[in-house]
């Protein structure tokens, strides 16, 4: 096929198309690599495929730098019909060449939007529904489609930046990752890459990860707890990581703006009937306590979570109730709080006890700023209201359930005593009696105001009453 046996031959004639013809132009050397690909490796050994890759990243970087065609990224989805590692030899190429960033991330949105078009959300609502089926053929497209996203994922560290790519387009990324059950490396790399560029995201981008394609049920909160402690692992290590503790009082603008999008993500998602009370408070206690300079936005979708979620019990509530501080609710959260008979006791007389004690402070000094340890004495008397309320509680009950049983006694012992005539007083009526009068709630509604010290009060002996249940 030389020239050493005639003129015209093959090898001779091939070269000349590829030099004069086919290499030329950025669509006709995209044609001759994906020839190749077929023919490998011989189409390597004979230097075919370094000569389309060099063409090919040439006229792509002079095309991101200046357009000749409409639209001008034109180029970008001519690169898409290329396979996995052909496309990488040619991104590679082009990052040698000083290809920008943004070119880069042009070809790979490209790739993904023409090999996932049921999978990502770019240009129109996504349907994988096709996927669902149970027929060889989808069975089969579901696994090219998640071999495909695996090596896509993998080549994007090697040459693209972590900035280069919008972070929706990897929260698209990210969900079909789940959806196609791609493996665990796929999905780290991805949910790094969201992580690094988290106070750029907006609510709707997280719930395309932890929704599922309608929209209407939660597959996926695991996703967004690692890239939440991702982010806040790397302001940490930026900062020093003295910046962040529970006392502290700076955080970064990056991180107070994170901390609004998930304060609005977690009220999203908190009507969900599926959303585990550990999950919740997962994703909302994953950031500093100093994250917020206010909680109102927390304490309101907590509070649509206990509307949602009748059944808790105290200690879940409590639980749910940990991620935020009411000493941080504005004036008119701490007033709607108050009234909350859905949030635990102590939320409630810390919120009440910490706007008294806010309103006596500036009532003697007008001004003046609260000192150091005004929230720390507001959470001391708080609790200690809570605990001397749950004693008298429990006192009360314990009196309650005594008078049952002397109750139920006296009805037992009724029928003797009314044939027997009158009947004197007996051990248990008499220490009936006896907690009568002990009883610290019984006088608890009276107004004693008007009675002044010195003037005895001529108190009647009260009437014997028969204890019944009704």
């Amino acid at each position: 096929m030389t020239e050493e046996c005639c003129e015209g031959n093959l090898a001779g004639r091939t070269e000349e198309f590829l030099a004069q013809a086919a290499l030329k132009t950025l669509p006709g050397a995209v044609i001759v690599l994906r020839s190749c690909e077929d023919l490998l490796p011989m189409a390597e050994e004979l230097q075919i495929v370094k000569r389309c890759v060099d063409a090919i990243s040439s006229k792509a970087c002079n095309e991101a730098n200046f357009p000749t065609r409409i639209p001008p990224e034109w180029w970008a989805a001519e690169l898409a019909a290329l396979g996995p590692a052909s496309l990488q030899k040619i991104l590679s190429a082009m990052r040698s060449r000083g290809a920008s960033p943004k070119s880069l991330a042009a070809v790979v949105a490209a790739y993904a939007q023409r090999n996932l078009p049921d999978l990502l959300p770019i240009s129109g609502a996504a349907r994988p529904g096709t996927l669902s089926d149970t027929d060889a053929a989808a069975a089969d497209l579901r696994l090219r489609q998640r071999a495909l996203l695996e090596s896509l994922a993998a080549l994007l560290p090697t040459v693209v930046p972590d900035d280069a790519l919008p972070v929706g387009f990897v929260c698209c990324l990210l969900r079909a990752a789940i959806f196609l059950t791609a493996s665990a490396a796929c999905r780290r790399g991805l949910e790094r890459r969201i992580s690094v560029a988290l106070d750029q995201v907006t609510v709707a981008n997280l719930l395309l990860v932890a929704l599922d394609y309608p929209g209407e049920r939660i597959v996926d909160l695991d996703s967004v707890r690692r890239i939440v402690a991702g982010f806040v692992e790397r302001e940490m290590g930026g900062a020093g990581g003295g910046n962040y503790g529970v006392g502290s009082v700076w955080c970064s603008a990056a991180i107070q703006k994170v901390a609004r999008i998930v304060d609005a993500f977690v009220g999203e998602i908190a009507a969900d009937k599926d959303l585990t009370v550990h999950k919740f408070a997962s994703i909302a206690g994953g950031l500093p306590k100093s994250a917020r300079r206010f909680d109102d936005d927390l304490y309101r979708a907590v509070d649509v979570y206990f509307k949602a979620h009748p059944g808790l019990q105290e200690i879940e509530r409590e639980k749910l109730c940990s991620v935020m501080d009411p000493l941080k609710l504005s004036h008119e959260a701490r007033l709607h709080a108050s009234q909350n008979n859905r949030l635990p006791l102590n939320i409630i007389l810390h919120a009440l006890y910490y706007d008294q004690l806010k309103q006596r402070i500036g009532a003697a000094a007008e001004g003046a700023v609260a000192p150091p340890n005004s929230a720390a004495a507001a959470r001391a008397g708080a609790m200690a209201d809570v605990s001397l309320m749950r004693e008298n509680e429990a006192l009360r009950s314990e009196l309650t359930r005594m008078k049952l049983c002397l109750s139920e006694l006296q009805r037992s012992q009724g029928t003797n005593g009314l044939k027997g005539g009158p009947k004197r007083p007996t051990f248990f009526s008499s220490f009936s009696k006896t907690l009568g009068r002990l009883n610290p709630f019984r006088h608890a509604s009276k107004d004693t105001s008007s009675i002044d010290d010195g003037v005895r009060v001529d108190l009647t002996k009260p009437r014997r009453r028969r204890f019944s249940i009704g």
